[in-house]
C-alpha cells in the first residue's frame, strides 16, 4: 500500500484519484455525500489504499476530512499513515475515552480516526446506536467522514454500516475481482437497501497517452 498522492502527485494514478473525488462530488450534488462507505468484493482488492488516497484528494481540495479505520478485523490505515492504532474507534464506543481520538496526519485538513484494538465481535459492535453517536459527533467536526470496512463477502460489517451511512463504494481490482463476486457483493449490497454510488476499478493498464501527457 502507499500513498502515491503525496508521494507522485502529478502521476496519471494520482490525477485518476483526483479525478474520483471530482466524479462522486458531482453525483452527489443533489444528495451530498457526508458520509461514505469504501469496501470491496474480497480480500487484497485495494480498497485501503483506494479509501486512504481518496481522503488526501478530498483533504487537499479543502474539505475537512476524517478517515475512519472500521475494517476491525485487518486494521492497516495506521500503518499507512505511521500512526498508533490506539486510542481508536473500538475504545471511543465502548466509553474509554470521551472524545473522539482523531489524529492529525501530515496532510492538511485530514485526520485519523484509527481502528483501537480489534474486538471479539466487529459486526455486533458496529451495529451499535453508539456507533450512530460517533457518527453525528464526527459530522460536527468534518466536511466528509470516510470509512474503510472489510470486504462485503468476507463479513456484514459493510452492509452494517453501509445502512448508516450516506453511500457506498465498491473496489473492484483488475485481474483479480471475478465478475460472480463483484455482481454477488452488489446483490448483497442492495438486499441491504444501500446506497451504491458507484464502483472503482485498481490495478488497471496503464495508459500510454495518460503518461506521456503527465510526463
Amino acid at each position: 500500500m502507499s500513498l502515491i498522492t503525496l508521494t507522485d502527485p502529478r502521476s496519471p494514478a494520482s490525477e485518476a484519484y483526483r479525478t474520483l473525488r471530482t466524479n462522486l462530488s458531482f453525483y452527489s450534488l443533489d444528495h451530498p455525500l457526508r458520509t461514505l462507505v469504501v469496501t470491496s468484493p474480497g480480500p487484497n482488492e485495494g480498497k485501503s489504499t483506494t479509501v486512504a488516497n481518496l481522503a488526501v484528494t478530498m483533504a487537499q481540495s479543502g474539505r475537512r476530512t476524517i478517515l475512519v479505520d472500521c475494517d476491525l478485523r485487518r486494521p492497516k490505515l495506521h500503518e499507512l499513515f505511521d500512526l498508533p492504532s490506539s486510542p481508536g474507534l473500538t475504545n471511543l464506543v465502548l466509553d474509554e475515552v470521551s472524545e473522539p481520538p482523531l489524529k492529525p496526519t501530515s496532510v492538511d485538513n485530514l485526520w485519523l480516526l484509527s481502528s483501537g484494538p480489534t474486538p471479539p465481535n466487529p459486526a455486533d459492535l458496529l451495529g451499535t446506536n453508539k456507533v450512530d453517536q460517533v457518527i453525528e459527533t464526527l459530522l460536527t467536526k468534518a466536511d466528509i467522514i470516510l470509512f474503510d470496512v472489510p470486504p462485503v463477502m468476507a463479513a456484514s460489517d459493510a452492509t452494517i454500516l453501509g445502512a448508516k451511512a450516506d453511500g457506498v463504494l465498491l473496489i473492484i481490482q483488475a485481474g483479480k475481482t471475478r465478475r460472480d463476486q463483484s455482481e454477488r457483493a452488489r446483490e448483497l449490497l442492495e438486499r441491504a437497501k444501500v446506497r451504491l454510488v458507484g464502483v472503482a476499478l485498481t490495478n488497471a493498464p496503464k495508459d500510454g497517452l495518460m503518461g506521456e501527457y503527465y510526463g
